[in-house]
């Protein structure tokens, strides 16, 4: 698969998407209901995943690094949409 099919959806609304974000979608087109199920699943990994944004993006500004949002709101302006 291209890079221009896995981002197109991206370029739509201008926001990334995160890597279980994307996953699920794809999981979704191909299996549709069949994924129902896994739900909850994909909920837990989708809040671990902004954590683990979040902290990072925190940490860098910790470490002195060039970094002008706190963690937070870069993960607001960045994935949610």
């Amino acid at each position: 698969m291209s890079n221009k099919k896995q981002t197109d959806h991206i370029a739509d609304t201008g926001k990334k998407v995160t890597s279980v974000e994307w996953l699920e979608e794809r999981l979704n087109l191909s299996f549709g209901d069949e994924l129902k199920p896994l739900r909850g699943f994909f909920v837990i990994a989708k809040e671990m995943e902004k954590q683990q944004i979040i902290n990072a993006c925190n940490q860098i500004e910790v470490f002195g690094a060039d970094h002008e949002l706190p963690g937070e709101q870069y993960y607001k302006e960045t994935y949610e949409q």
